[in-house]
């Protein structure tokens, strides 16, 4: 399905379009008119031409994340790679973005189907993790190599900034879980 996004301008005609083939009165409780707010409310798709117009729609300037998380990986070597990542990253986001060559990590790229993104974090740094593992989490972590209690898959920890610091041991070796 070919997707596009549409600019809000177009959207709005678009519905203004539709509405007008309902020829609501004007005094019908229905017909209210189209306003920013009303055009934000909406979420939907349209197809013209058999294209599918996927639409988001909004009239304000979308809120860019710049807060940025300095987390620093630690190879089973000792050597120590310092990376950023934006709030609301994955720690496998931060290796993906930051072109880190960990030899295998993210095999399944996120979808908790495999153990490769396996990190191992200090005592204090696990119990500050906001969340704790899932039991599908708990099902990988059971497959990876060096397991230890304070292991987590790096593609199920979230930034935040409360994590600005972070430092995360790297394992030697890693166990692809769909293999």
């Amino acid at each position: 399905m070919f997707r596009l996004a549409v600019t809000s301008r177009l959207c709005l005609q678009l519905i203004r379009r539709e509405l007008a083939t309902l020829q609501l009165p004007s005094g019908h409780a229905n017909a209210a008119p189209i306003t920013s707010s009303f055009v934000n409310s909406i979420r939907s798709a349209h197809t013209t031409n058999g294209i599918s117009l996927a639409r988001s729609l909004s009239t304000s300037q979308p809120k860019l994340q710049s807060e940025e998380v300095e987390v620093t990986f630690v190879r089973a070597n000792g050597e120590r790679v310092k990376a950023k990542g934006k709030v609301g990253d994955s720690l496998l986001d931060v290796i993906v973005n930051n072109n880190i060559d960990f030899e295998g990590f993210g095999a399944c790229e996120g979808t908790l189907t495999c153990s490769t993104c396996h990190l191992i974090f200090s005592k204090p740094d696990y119990d500050r993790l906001p969340e704790k593992p899932s039991d599908e989490e708990l099902d990988m972590l059971d497959l990876a190599y060096e397991l230890t209690d304070t292991s987590r898959l790096g593609c199920q920890i979230t930034l935040s900034k409360d994590l600005q610091g972070l430092e995360v041991r790297v394992p030697a070796t890693i166990n692809d879980a769909r293999s």
